[in-house]
């Protein structure tokens, strides 16, 4: 098959680019810098040449949008905010104008659309949309209104050849460099991964493997559209999840952080407390519902494999065996 990856540049991008490429896909990346071959210069905002590779392309999985690793300043949610809604609806009318226009068009979300929560998990069908909690800071709810927006311009997109699938994604945990997983795994080593404001908060996540294959699910499946939550069937509170890490790395002790060292710490890091403070208990319904099956679906397990392959320097994924 052929699939365009609008955004690919990033650590989820690199994941699918490798894998889906490594499977015999041919793949071609959209990208404000393009540098190697099967790299396509677009600016995520305006139509050009680029669209010529979503015609006659199977698949297009759009990533494109401001990384969420930074302040989240009023400027800063704001380019969030312009780069995905832009990005998707360019992208839309790429594949609308298309002679021959991909059969499914999988366009990535967030998990942060559900709302801040500790009594239940969220699925598809009866989660929580966020943005009305109370005593959570204010500019939560613009991370929000910034997911309901993406989803709804893939939504409202005049593409009745396309199906269109939004990806809610969890956490994607990587060995890859510069990673979620590389950033938690050095605050373990430097004994700092212990809990945040008392770790009660929820996290959910996914295995890169697990992502790929279900990414791979959703293009099989010509039966499902709409959103699909992309996270483990066990997602944890923060505080059994570092603890869990910190036994993978062999680290017996994490400190502890308060709400007020947390705000410090991502001060440093150039990021925002949101990431460490609000709990997204996330499970995958529909995807279990449908019949996909996760080879990790259990932190414990995939701390481990992830950490061996980060110590084995392995970025890449390494497929089981099916029968």
């Amino acid at each position: 098959m052929k699939i365009v990856i609008p955004g690919g540049t990033g650590q989820v991008g690199a994941i699918l680019d490798r894998a889906l490429t490594e499977a015999g896909h041919e793949v071609v990346v959209l990208t404000r810098r393009p540098s190697r071959d099967r790299e396509v210069w677009w600016d995520g905002e305006n139509p050009g040449a680029w669209a010529r590779e979503i015609d006659g392309s199977d698949v297009v999985i759009n990533l494109a949008g401001r990384s969420v690793s930074c302040r989240y300043t009023a400027a800063n949610l704001k380019a969030m905010m312009d780069s995905r809604v832009r990005s998707t609806r360019v992208v839309g009318e790429a594949v609308a104008a298309a002679v021959h226009p991909p059969r499914v068009w999988l366009q990535m979300s967030t998990a942060t659309v559900y709302a801040h929560r500790h009594d239940a998990p969220n699925d598809e069908a009866t989660g929580v949309i966020g943005g009305a909690e109370p005593d959570v800071p204010d500019y939560w709810a613009y991370s929000v209104e910034i997911a309901k927006n993406w989803e709804g311009e893939q939504e409202r997109a005049d593409t009745p050849h396309t199906r269109k699938v939004a990806l809610r994604a969890a956490m994607v945990m990587s060995p890859d460099r510069g990673g979620v997983l590389d950033v938690l795994s050095g605050l373990v080593r430097l004994g700092l991964g212990g809990p945040v404001a008392g770790g009660a908060q929820y996290v959910s996540w996914i295995h890169d493997q697990d992502f790929v294959r279900a990414v791979e699910f959703l293009i099989d499946r010509d039966d499902i559209a709409g959103p699909v939550n992309l996270a483990a069937p066990g997602p944890l509170p923060q505080r059994a999840f570092m603890r869990v890490l910190r036994a993978a790395r062999g680290v017996p002790v994490g400190l502890p952080a308060t709400k007020w060292m947390a705000e410090l710490g991502a001060l440093a890091l150039r990021s925002d407390t949101e990431l460490l403070l609000k709990s997204r208990r996330v499970v995958p319904g529909r995807l279990l519902a449908e019949g996909f099956t996760f080879d990790h679906p259990q932190w414990p397990e995939a701390a481990v494999d992830l950490v061996r392959r980060a110590r084995d320097g392995a970025g890449s994924i390494r497929r089981p065996v099916r029968a």
